[in-house]
C-alpha cells in the first residue's frame, strides 16, 4: 500500500499530481502552463517524500509528506483517485503513512475543500486517535486554512 517515491516511480506520481492539480483548480484559481501542465505546489526533495498508494499493480493514490523537525510531519499534499474513493482506502493510506513516521502531524485544507476537510476528520478519528487539535490558520502560501494537529504512534492505531 506504501510505495516511496523513486527515481524509478516519480513519473508515476508527477502523472497523478496533474489529476491532483486539476481537481483543485477550481480552489486554487490555478491553470495548466502552455505546455497543458500544471505548476506542482510541493517539490519532492531532500524534505519532502513521495509516497504512491496501489490496488494491486494499480497506482491510485499520491501523498508529499514533509519533514520539519525529527517526528514532525506535515501532509502536504494527499490524492486518491476518484474512483477508488469512499471504500476506506485513503484512511487506509493514511495510517500507513503516520505508521511509517510516527510523531506530531500538522494536516491543512485550503478554503472550500470541506470534503477533505470531512475526510481528515473521518480518517483521523478511525485512526483510533483520540487527541485532535483543529482550528482555521493563516497559512503564508494557502491563506486560511482549516488545520488539525495530532500525535500519532503504534499505539494510536486500531
Amino acid at each position: 500500500m506504501l510505495t516511496p517515491v523513486t527515481s524509478h516511480n516519480q513519473t508515476i506520481y508527477h502523472n497523478l499530481a496533474q489529476a491532483y492539480e486539476a481537481e483543485f483548480s477550481p480552489l486554487t484559481d490555478k491553470s495548466p502552463g502552455p505546455d497543458g501542465v500544471f505548476a506542482l505546489d510541493t517539490l519532492l526533495d531532500d524534505n519532502v517524500r513521495g509516497y504512491l498508494c496501489y490496488v494491486n499493480k494499480t497506482p491510485v493514490g499520491l501523498a508529499a509528506i514533509a519533514q520539519h523537525q525529527e517526528r514532525e510531519f506535515e501532509v502536504c499534499e494527499f490524492y486518491i483517485v476518484p474512483r477508488f474513493r469512499k471504500a476506506g482506502l485513503g484512511a487506509r493510506f493514511a495510517r500507513a503513512i503516520w505508521a511509517n513516521s510516527p510523531g506530531l502531524w500538522t494536516i491543512k485544507q485550503i478554503a472550500g475543500a470541506d470534503y477533505a476537510t470531512q475526510f481528515w476528520r473521518r480518517a483521523i478519528a478511525q485512526a483510533g486517535i483520540e487527541e485532535m487539535e483543529e482550528d482555521t490558520y493563516h497559512d503564508p502560501y494557502w491563506g486560511t486554512v482549516m488545520r488539525q494537529r495530532f500525535r500519532y504512534d503504534m499505539s494510536s492505531s486500531n
